[in-house]
């Protein structure tokens, strides 16, 4: 492709991007401002253009996903002019990724075994346990998960146990125990978390200034996409690499930072511009995904906020229709009004996969899902358990890491018994012993024990049978090509027999699965000369395991968090439950940081609609076992109300009643003999809220609702055959 067909493809600020003199570079890209086209563009530009050698480039993002993504369209735009080589002089992948490529090719500079193993957060959380067992600290006062948490949260803010300072604080002081014993743990199995793969990639560089210089000489240029969810040690890790000779562009969007509680730190794009000398700034303001109305309410919202780097998304396209609120009386209510409008959406020719139902807790999944049951519409939970993440998967990929690495604790742990062959608790606990006296792993734990006689005639031949069959799979994995391997694997451990004697649709799906893992290894394509089949293989599988993202779906509603939602689009969206204290959440409420956070994620899930926005709230909702009756969402009151319109049953309301005054409300003038002695205006009684005044009616029969301002302050819509008002005047 030349120069002009390079840029025809891109409006004015996208070019700006693209074409920017060698420089360290801020891209703030708003929703759907075609930041990857940017990104990709940018790396075609400077080979073509600039005459920068792949080699040279090096391109960070957050999940593999986006990485092929790039690697492809890179390919396309420029691949024929480099050849068949392209892809691997250029780096490109997962900040996760990058860290274990550099750590597998310098294992022995970074204090590592060379066949290191990756943990995923199941295994690693295996590893805790065994080490509270270790400690005799009592899960049940100091949970396993959190201590987890407290780990993974140290590493990702660069701190080591011994950083640490000694405390009095008993939750502090036992942490730093478990992290310390953890890390030991981690030491003697050549075990490497998530978490550890960043900051001894770090400690990398400040440790060997010579390997640094190296790399420092080789990327001149670094693009890094989804700067607003960097952590402090990728930050650090990125300033170090970068030093005084690269150049860095930043691409990100401070209005979508919306990952603080998982160690993502808005502060890195703030300050991007003052910790790297030159910075010019390019806003991506030009949003090809959603209507006029939906920008101007999502411009709305995020307005509210302070500090912003700012920018104001807008389209050519056309306004499209006003944003829909509506008010449902209960959350059953809230379930029934999305499913029908779902079903009329479908009547008139729409995909159920263009509709999203977005909520901010997990809780609330439970109701949408029987409405939809009940009217047999497909739907699919996003983020749901991933393919490597499957119980069955897991157990096979054990197996393959311990015919890799014997000492892999981890998987020797979850299939020494698995399937069931007669090696017990009694036993398990017996090599725990031996290896932690001995400093060894759990296999050469067995290999003393079983030397020196220290079972019973009966666990000693089940654990050498169990031995015995990693060996032959061993020496049969020399002669067989991956799948072929994997396939044996599946059979000859017993897994595939144990879940196909499994009752019911479960087994059937997990005998699937490992036909399906057959097939992903007959299928899988070896790049890495450096590296088996099998250990390629098995470092893909666990850094995949690491994310987050969910698997391509069926023609079904995508039901999922507003975190889960974030990259993503939909011609339909409902955001449900736009009520204070469910959204912003009640813990975020009182501090200002947090609410902060939650607008941008209301941002987030305005900006995810393409076409048509769908607000619900209830006005009394059933959440964690109690009836609560929260007002509507603050989010919702800093829309426009002339981009909102109240939709109620079988009628539609220009002007919503949550924007009018008291001397301007929208009423319904059709009340009939469904409200008997009820009129506009009238004051009433009720035995929970007190006293009130009429101000609107809807529905017919048993869905008649009347709506009552009442003295209290609260104004309500109550079902009119439960309400029992009493009439004062």
């Amino acid at each position: 492709m030349d120069v002009t067909e390079l840029l025809d493809q891109l409006n004015d600020a996208q070019r700006e991007a693209v074409c920017a003199p060698s420089c360290n570079q801020l891209i703030l890209a708003g929703a759907g401002s075609g930041k990857t086209r940017v990104l990709v563009h940018r790396i075609a530009w400077l080979m073509q253009v600039e005459h920068v050698a792949p080699y040279q480039i090096m391109a960070v993002t957050f999940t593999n996903k986006a990485a092929r993504e790039m690697r492809e369209r890179l390919t396309r735009l420029v691949g024929e002019n480099y050849g068949a080589n392209f892809g691997r002089g250029l780096w490109v992948g997962t900040f996760h990724g990058i860290a274990h490529r550099l750590l597998k090719s310098h294992w022995q500079e970074a204090g590592l075994l060379q066949n290191f193993q990756i943990l995923d957060s199941e295994d690693q959380l295996r590893v805790i346990k065994r080490v509270y067992q270790e400690l005799q600290l009592d899960d049940k006062k100091w949970p396993h998960r959190q201590a987890q948490y407290f780990i993974n949260e140290q590493k990702d803010e660069g701190k080591r146990a011994q950083h640490l300072a000694d405390s009095h604080d008993l939750y502090l002081a036992t942490m730093k125990r478990v992290y310390v014993a953890y890390e030991q743990a981690c030491e003697r199995g050549g075990l490497v978390d998530f978490a550890e793969l960043l900051l001894r990639s770090h400690e990398l560089w400040l440790k060997k200034p010579d390997l640094l210089e190296h790399y420092q000489r080789r990327f001149n240029y670094i693009l890094v996409d989804e700067f607003q969810d960097t952590n402090a040690v990728q930050y650090a890790w990125l300033r170090v690499l970068a030093g005084q000779s690269s150049y860095v562009t930043a691409v990100g969007d401070d209005d979508q930072s919306i990952y603080g509680w998982r160690g993502a730190r808005i502060e890195n794009i703030h300050h991007f511009s003052h910790d790297f000398s030159d910075t010019t700034t390019t806003r991506l303001e030009q949003n090809y995904r959603s209507t006029g109305t939906i920008l101007a309410a999502a411009n709305a919202v995020i307005a509210n906020n302070t500090g912003r780097l700012g920018k104001k998304l807008w389209t050519s396209g056309k306004d499209g229709e006003l944003i829909d609120l509506y008010t449902a009386f209960n959350e059953q209510d809230e379930a029934r009004h999305i499913v029908d409008r779902i079903k009329t959406w479908v009547e008139r020719g729409g995909n159920l996969k263009n509709t999203a139902i977005l909520y901010r807790s997990n809780a609330q999944s439970r109701v949408l899902e029987e409405a939809l049951f009940r009217e047999n519409i497909a739907y699919r939970i996003y983020g749901g358990l991933r393919f490597y993440e499957r119980l069955e998967i897991k157990n096979t990929l054990a197996y393959l890491r311990l015919i890799q690495n014997r000492n892999d604790d981890s998987g020797f742990e979850r299939v020494v018994n698995t399937p069931t062959r007669g090696i017990g608790a009694k036993t398990t606990e017996a090599l725990r012993e031996i290896a932690r006296d001995q400093g060894c792993s759990l296999y050469q734990a067995s290999l003393h024990i079983i030397a020196n006689k220290g079972l019973t005639v009966r666990a000693t031949g089940a654990l050498n049978g169990f031995l015995n069959l990693i060996d032959e799979l061993d020496k049969e994995a020399e002669e067989l090509s991956l799948g072929d391997l994997v396939d044996l694997v599946v059979k000859k451990s017993g897994l595939y027999e144990f879940h196909q004697n499994e009752k019911g649709e479960r087994g059937q799906a997990r005998v699937e699965n490992l036909q399906e893992l057959v097939n992903a290894c007959r299928q899988y394509e070896h790049e890495d000369e450096e590296l088996s089949p099998l250990e390629e293989f098995l470092d893909a599988a666990a850094l995949d395991a690491g994310e987050r993202q969910a698997d391509e779906y069926e023609d079904a509603v995508q039901m999922m968090t507003l975190h889960s939602a974030k990259g993503l689009e939909f011609p339909l969206v409902f955001l449900a439950g736009v009520e204070e204290n469910l959204f912003p959440h009640r813990m975020s409420a009182d501090d200002p940081e947090k609410l902060e956070e939650e607008r941008r994620l209301c941002y987030v899930g305005i900006t995810r609609a393409m076409e048509k926005l769908i607000l619900t709230h209830a006005e009394s909702r059933r959440l964690y076992g109690e009836e609560k009756y929260n007002g509507i969402s603050r989010f919702v009151r800093e829309i426009p109300k002339d981009l909102v319109q109240e939709v109620r049953i079988k009628s539609s309301i220009a002007r919503p009643t949550q924007f009018s005054n008291k001397n301007n409300f929208a009423f319904n003038e059709n009340a009939d003999e469904d409200f008997g002695e009820l009129q506009l205006g009238q004051f009433v009684a009720h035995n929970k809220f007190g006293e009130g005044v009429i101000l609107q009616f809807e529905g017919r029969g048993s869905s008649a609702r009347v709506q009552v301002k009442f003295n209290s302050g609260g104004t309500k819509w109550l079902v009119l055959q439960y309400a029992k008002l009493q009439v004062l005047c």
